[in-house]
């Protein structure tokens, strides 16, 4: 146990009894001629024995928890009229493309390219039925899709498919072909997604449903996925490599900036269905999407976007999405379970045909790899259990008119031992009803072998992983230039008409960027006791609730030498990732002294009454499975941090020490990220307390490059903080915007020059925005930013100095 734990416990333990002993720092003797109450006025004493912090974050997954279930029951309200279907879905089809990152318009289909050269045919292995060519297609600026296309040899074409594997499948695997000399006939190569965890059928007798729906007499496209496997999620140039699975280090990068690895392989069936209308201009046959697993999501979501689809079969993937939290992250969708669910996903693709199999079995992908920067987040994927496949679809059926549900969705198959992947009796099956046809499926004869001699579908994977990375750090590159265009829009003819003009794109922000819960309503029933009692100050730790199973806590510090009628200013004290309240107040003592230098208590040496605030950034996954239970109902960690300081707040403004008109924040490391997402948020109104200052140390960068770049050693990207990206925060606010939506308040920036978070340049490339806007509004006086000689910590010089002048305290007294 930690000395902090010790410490709280102990407080805890002797106050219940009734035998109190005040904490002291080291050094210090209680002052005899005071006794301190054992807790604060107007309030009840705090008798919670269990940590603060964890009590704190015990909460916020109860809150999220529910919050995930009432999503669900909203969607029961969604609905799909008879006769109207698809004019009635427009709205929803846009804001699924959007929370997918399917935004960028696709290239013109002209044609499928073969995927050949001088060296190599693009033949890569034929029988007397059928012939499977490698090929290629164009889908956006520098993007394209490979994998391989089967042609039919006998009888008309019925139906165009776009077959999509599982992400530790290659296309080679579902085409059936045969690598020379390889008994097993499986992927060329497996190695990485065996090592990812992945459970891989290799069998010759294998999920061949690609060339099962050509022996149909279909036309089938095979896209490249990409893989769970890892040996490209690295930059050698830096010297960084990962265990992120190539799935989890695209979306690390492009969920920063509004797209996402799903929207990217969205984007390539989309681009395949493009390739097939133009075939179809000259033969008109149905267009169909078929996948497993992942191949399977990637089905779903293409048909329910794309009324061109005429079908979708999903094997292994339609399921109840209340669990998605527990999934691998790269299926981490902001906001999708507020409107999206599979069920009203299965209703957006009716009247259409949707086939959904119950699977035997499914590539279970269990955890990330060791090797190289163990920094993967963890998440599994498991076979549907068959009742929760089941209660999915009834409620997909509720959704419909019953007639339009009967005739639509269609459910294949049955739960039981066996390979998976789609039975070429279940895809004859399904042809025959897409097409209305008697057509039997040809016999396989002959193996379909390999013949290119030098073909390497890692270095396929390779090509794949570097496109999607190259497109994305191209959105990271102009990004500024989105920003720009949208708080240019502002008006900055004077102080105040920018701060006007600024309250809608403050709330704007708050909800498309944190997520934004209701203004809480609770009663806060503040609780505290003493925790902390020295020459110079007191301390009570203090809990307030905020909503049902979420609290505000902290401690507060009250300078000795306070006057009956006197209201002084206040300094919330915030601090960083795995911290609590008394790292920022302890002594040399405390692990946290070398970066936080007690700057709670030096300040409260100086006269001010402070507060030093839990943030629930605390217990590692447990902290961080907040934001992956809150990101798909729109939320993020912010969203509960930011009523818990209005809360805060709205509690010390009426203490009757306290001037409601000064209240200042400093933060450290996580608490700098507080200090730009939290105080900009929330400004003094009529209605509500606000910060009038706000001080970001250690933690002020070109945040978005911070998360996003693939060229820094010190990017999130080679990190374990798997909870730190924001939905597209490159289009919507960098720090930059965020801090100038702190006019007119003062506001600074401390930051050490070896500080390993970032560089100097970057820093001050961010921070110049913010004093040009400052200046141009005639403020220019009231930001300013301290660079210093030393690491990731407090400096307390210029801040304080800072702080003093907006704050109106003198220095010495």
């Amino acid at each position: 146990m930690t000395p902090e734990r010790l410490l709280h416990v102990g407080c805890v333990l002797a106050l219940l009894c009734g035998n109190f002993v005040a904490a002291q720092e080291v050094g210090t003797v209680p002052r005899e001629s005071t006794v301190p109450r054992k807790f604060l006025a107007n309030t009840q004493l705090l008798t919670e024995r269990r940590p603060l912090d964890e009590v704190m974050v015990a909460g916020i997954d109860r809150f999220a928890l529910r919050a995930i279930n009432q999503a669900s029951e909203q969607r029961r309200k969604f609905s799909v009229q008879a006769g109207d279907v698809n004019k009635s879905l427009d709205a929803s089809r846009r804001d699924f493309a959007k929370r997918i990152g399917v935004v960028e318009k696709r290239r013109e289909a002209r044609g499928i390219q073969f995927d050949a050269n001088t060296e190599q045919n693009a033949v890569v292995a034929e029988t007397d039925e059928v012939q499977v060519l490698a090929v290629r297609w164009k889908v956006l600026d520098g993007l394209d899709a490979r994998g391989l296309l089967l042609r039919p040899k006998k009888g008309d074409v019925v139906a165009r498919v776009v077959a999509i594997p599982d992400a530790d499948w290659t296309p080679e695997m579902i085409c059936g072909v045969v690598p020379p000399g390889d008994a097993l006939g499986g992927a060329v190569d497996t190695s990485s997604a065996k090592a990812q965890g992945a459970t891989i059928n290799a069998n010759a007798s294998g999920p061949e449903y690609a060339l099962n729906f050509a022996l149909m007499g279909c036309e089938v496209l095979v896209p490249t996925l990409i893989s769970r496997g890892y040996e490209f999620s690295r930059n050698d140039e830096i010297g960084r490599s990962t265990n992120l699975s190539h799935r989890e280090f695209i979306y690390r990068q492009a969920f920063e900036m509004g797209r996402h690895v799903i929207g990217y392989e969205v984007q390539k069936v989309l681009a395949a269905i493009d390739q097939f209308e133009l075939r179809n201009e000259t033969h008109d046959v149905p267009c169909v999407v078929a996948g497993v697993s992942e191949g399977g999501l990637l089905a779903l979501y293409s048909a329910a976007l794309d009324p061109r689809i005429d079908a979708a079969i999903v094997s292994g993937y339609f399921d109840q999405r209340e669990n998605l939290w527990q999934e691998p992250i790269y299926r981490n969708v902001w906001g999708l379970l507020n409107q999206h669910g599979d069920a009203e996903l299965a209703a957006m693709i009716a009247p259409r045909k949707l086939f959904i199999q119950i699977a035997p079995k499914i590539p279970e992908a269990r955890k990330a790899a060791s090797v190289g920067r163990n920094v993967a987040a963890p998440g599994v994927i498991k076979t549907p259990v068959v009742e929760s496949v089941l209660a999915e679809v009834r409620r997909a059926r509720e959704l419909l008119p019953e007639q339009v549900a009967e005739n639509s969705i269609r459910v294949i198959g049955k739960s039981g031992e066996g390979e998976p992947g789609l039975e070429s009796g279940l895809v004859q099956s399904c042809i025959q009803e897409i097409c209305s046809t008697e057509r039997v499926a040809l016999d396989k004869g002959q193996d379909l072998k390999e013949r290119r001699k030098n073909f390497s579908d890692a270095s396929r994977q390779q090509q794949q992983v570097r496109q999607m990375v190259a497109f994305t750090q191209q959105l990271v590159r102009k990004s500024h230039r989105v920003r720009d265009a949208r708080f240019g829009k502002l008006d900055r003819s004077s102080a105040e008409s920018f701060v006007r003009s600024a309250d809608v794109e403050r709330d704007r922000v708050h909800r498309e960027l944190f997520g934004k819960l209701p203004t809480p309503t609770v009663d806060p029933t503040p609780r505290s006791r003493l925790v902390l009692e020295n020459e110079q100050m007191l301390g009570y730790e203090v809990t307030l609730n905020v909503y049902e199973d979420v609290i505000a806590a902290g401690i507060l510090l009250l300078p000795r030498d306070l006057k009956p009628t006197e209201k002084r200013p206040v300094v919330v004290c915030q601090h960083g990732l795995e911290g609590l309240p008394m790292d920022t107040i302890s002594g040399p003592e405390s692990r946290g002294y070398r970066a936080y230098k007690s700057f709670a208590a030096e300040l409260c040496r100086r006269g001010f009454v402070v507060y030093a605030p839990q943030n629930p950034y605390r217990g590692g996954d447990k902290f961080r499975t907040l934001q992956r239970k809150s990101n798909p109902i729109g939320l993020s960690l912010f969203s509960y941090i930011i009523p818990q300081h209005l809360v805060t707040l709205r509690w010390l403004s009426e203490l009757e020490y306290v001037d409601a008109e000064r209240i200042g924040f400093y933060g450290l490391s996580y608490g700098g990220k507080t200090a730009v997402r939290v105080p900009p948020m929330l400004p003094k109104t009529k209605e509500e307390p606000g910060y009038c200052l706000s001080i970001c140390s250690a933690d002020f960068n070109e945040w978005v490059a911070k998360n996003a770049s693939v060229d820094a050693k010190f990017s999130y990207l080679w990190t374990g903080e798997y909870e730190i990206f924001e939905w597209n925060m490159g289009h919507v606010a960098n720090y930059a915007e965020l801090s100038m939506l702190m006019t007119p308040r003062p506001f600074m920036v401390e930051r050490g020059h070896d500080d390993g978070v970032g560089v100097d340049e970057w820093v001050a490339w961010e921070y110049a925005k913010v004093r040009r806007h400052y200046n141009k509004l005639g403020l220019g006086d009231l930001t300013e930013i301290e660079f210093f000689d030393g690491p990731h910590t407090i400096n307390g010089r210029a801040t304080y100095r800072f702080l003093h002048h907006h704050l109106s305290w003198p220095e010495s007294r």
